[in-house]
């Protein structure tokens, strides 16, 4: 449902999450590294990010990326919207253009209903929430 770069977009906002307390900001090099994600992907989905006001950036010897508190307390479905667009939770589950209820593929109903599922945890989870069990070790973001 979620290409690549979101997922590597979601793990990218979540690492610098887990730098707000000590007010740090990142270089591109070392969010790649730690998602373990390619420098280049990462690169322009964290501009992606920054147009969009999911995250900051500050040039300069000091510079990198971060993020506020207000960002911490934003819904996930604005990263996935930023990177993915609007639409992702309305496509296909096989990929077809003509995909509806009217018309639909063999596994329509049950995607809907789990792709609506998936929809309302990223209006409903924030930022901080997927970053406090990373925080805690409960969770990671490397295998």
């Amino acid at each position: 449902m979620l290409s690549l770069t979101c997922k590597t977009a979601i793990k990218a906002v979540i690492y610098l999450a887990s730098k707000f307390e000590a007010g740090e900001k990142i270089g591109i090099k070392e969010i790649a590294v730690f998602i373990d994600g390619s420098e280049h992907t990462v690169g322009k989905m964290l501009q992606t990010l920054v147009k969009e006001e999911v995250i900051l950036s500050a040039k300069g010897p000091t510079g990198g990326f971060y993020i506020t508190a207000k960002q911490l307390k934003q819904p996930i479905i604005n990263i996935i919207e930023a990177i993915d667009g609007k639409d992702v939770f309305k496509q296909c589950g096989l990929g077809l253009s003509k995909c509806s209820s009217t018309h639909p593929c063999p596994i329509h109903n049950d995607y809907k209903e789990v792709r609506d599922l998936f929809e309302n945890l990223c209006r409903q989870k924030k930022v901080v929430d997927l970053c406090e069990p990373v925080n805690d070790g409960l969770a990671y973001l490397v295998g």
